[in-house]
C-alpha cells in the first residue's frame, strides 16, 4: 500500500512538473518577433512635480496614463518603458546627463509588474532627451516589426550636446523605420519647437497636452496606431545619373537627399501599363523661405515625358508632387514592348550656414504600375508634355486664337465706321 501511494505521489509530482514546465513556456511566448514594438519614454526630471494638470502633478498624470495604457495594451504589441532623469537628484551636470535607464524591457507585458515599476517613480533629476532616444532605439532592436518611441516630457533637453533634433535625424537615417512621437506637458515655445523638430525628423507627430484624459487618450492612440499594418518602406540610394540608377518596382522607397540635389531612379514599364509615381521631401530642420520639389519622368533617349512640381514660401514640413505616364496598348509578345523610364527627384531647399547638412533631407518615393486605361482621359497619357507634341498643340492653339482675335478686331472697326 505504501509503495502504491509513493508511486501515485511520484506520478502526480511528475505530471505537475511537466505541466509547470509547459504552461510558463507557453505563457512566455507572447507576440511573435515581427509584431510591432513600442517604447514609452518618460521624463522623470524635477520639473515633473509641477502641479498644473487638472490640479495634480505632471508626474501623477503621466503615471495614470501609463496605467490605463498598460491595461488596454493590444495583445499583438510588444511594449517597453524607459526613463530619463529618474535616479540622480544632484547638481553635477555630467552625471545627470547620463541618467537614463530601461525600466521595463520590450516584449510581452506583465501588467502588474509594469504598473508597479511606474508607480515607484518620483520626479528627480535632469532631462537628457538625446541619451534617452539613443537608448530607446537600442531597446527596440532590429528583429522585425514596426518601431515606435513615444516621448513624454515637460521640457527641452537640459544637457545641450548632442542636439536632440540631430540625434533624431541620425536615428531616422539608419533606415530602421523608427518613428518618434512627442507629447509636451509644458507649453513654452522652446519646448514646442524642440519636440516638433524631433517628431518631424522621424515622420512622427507632436502633441501639446493640457489635461490628464487628453494625455491618456493620445498615448493609447499612438500605441494602437503601431498595430495598424503599414506599407513597408524599402531603403534605396539614388544615383547622380539615370544610367547608374537603381531599378525600382512597385512600392514605397526611402532615401536621403542633400540641399538642391538631383537623384535618379529607373522603373521598367511594360506596354499597356501606366506608371504612377509621387515624391516627397521633408524639411526636418530649419530651411530658407523659398523651396520646392520636382519629379520628372524621362525616356531612355533623354526626352522628358511628363513632370510634376510643387513650390512654397514660408514654413511647410513636407513638399510633395506626383505624375502619371501611360504607355500604349499591350502587345502580344509581352516583354518586348517594355521600356525604361527614368525618374528624377530634385529639390530647391536651402538653409543658413549654421544648419547641419548631414544626413540629407528625407525623401520618400512611391511607385505603382497599373493597367493603362483603354481610353485614357488625362493628357499625360496621350503624350501631351512630350516635347514636340506640346509645342505643336500650343502653336495651333496660338494660331487659332490669333485668327479669331483679328477677325473680331476687323468686325469692330467695320461696325464703328458704319455707325
Amino acid at each position: 500500500m505504501i509503495i502504491t501511494r509513493r508511486l501515485a505521489a511520484g506520478a502526480c509530482a511528475l505530471l505537475a512538473a511537466l505541466a509547470g514546465g509547459v504552461v510558463p513556456a507557453h505563457a512566455a511566448d507572447g507576440p511573435p518577433k515581427d509584431s510591432p514594438k513600442v517604447e514609452l519614454v518618460l521624463d522623470v526630471s524635477g520639473s515633473m512635480s509641477t502641479r498644473d494638470i487638472d490640479g495634480g502633478s505632471r508626474m501623477s498624470a503621466a503615471q495614470q496614463a501609463f496605467d490605463d495604457v498598460i491595461d488596454a495594451l493590444p495583445d499583438g504589441v510588444r511594449l517597453g518603458i524607459r526613463t530619463l532623469g529618474a535616479t540622480y537628484p544632484g547638481d553635477d551636470k555630467e552625471i545627470g546627463c547620463k541618467d537614463s535607464k530601461q525600466l521595463y524591457p520590450v516584449g510581452k507585458v506583465d501588467k502588474t509588474e509594469a504598473k508597479t515599476a511606474v508607480a515607484t517613480l518620483r520626479p528627480t533629476g535632469w532631462t537628457p532627451i538625446s541619451l534617452a532616444l539613443r537608448g530607446a532605439d537600442q531597446d527596440l532592436g532590429t528583429d522585425g516589426g514596426t518601431r515606435r518611441i513615444v516621448l513624454i516630457t515637460d521640457g527641452e533637453d537640459t544637457c545641450g550636446q548632442p542636439d536632440p533634433c540631430e540625434v533624431a535625424r541620425e536615428l531616422a537615417a539608419k533606415g530602421n523605420h523608427l518613428t518618434v512621437d512627442t507629447l509636451g506637458l509644458a507649453h513654452d515655445d522652446k519646448t514646442r519647437e524642440q519636440l516638433s523638430c524631433i517628431a518631424e525628423a522621424t515622420g512622427g507627430t507632436y502633441t501639446t497636452v493640457r489635461h490628464r484624459k487628453e494625455l491618456t487618450g493620445r498615448v493609447k492612440q499612438l500605441v494602437r496606431r503601431s498595430e495598424t499594418p503599414v506599407e513597408t518602406v524599402k531603403p534605396v540610394q539614388g544615383a547622380n545619373e539615370c544610367a547608374t540608377a537603381p531599378e525600382l518596382g512597385a512600392g514605397v522607397f526611402a532615401d536621403r537627399e542633400q540641399f538642391a540635389e538631383h537623384r535618379w531612379y529607373r522603373v521598367k514599364v511594360k506596354s499597356g501599363q501606366e506608371l504612377r509615381a509621387s515624391a516627397s521631401v521633408a524639411a526636418d530642420r530649419q530651411v530658407d523661405r523659398d523651396y520646392g520639389v520636382l519629379l520628372r519622368a524621362v525616356g531612355e533617349d533623354g526626352q522628358e515625358l511628363v513632370r510634376g512640381s510643387d513650390a512654397s514660401s514660408g514654413r511647410t514640413d513636407v513638399m510633395a508632387t506626383g505624375l502619371r505616364y501611360a504607355t500604349g496598348k499591350a502587345k502580344k509578345n509581352g516583354d518586348q514592348g517594355a521600356s525604361t523610364v527614368c525618374l528624377e527627384v530634385s529639390n530647391s531647399f536651402s538653409a543658413p550656414p549654421s544648419v547641419k547638412r548631414d544626413p540629407g533631407l528625407p525623401v520618400e518615393l512611391a511607385v505603382d504600375l497599373v493597367k493603362s486605361p483603354d481610353n485614357p482621359s488625362d493628357l499625360a497619357a496621350f503624350g501631351l508634355g512630350r516635347g514636340w507634341i506640346l509645342l505643336a498643340v500650343l502653336g495651333v492653339t496660338g494660331l487659332l486664337a490669333g485668327l479669331l482675335w483679328g477677325w473680331l478686331a476687323r468686325w469692330r472697326v467695320a461696325v464703328w465706321r458704319e455707325n
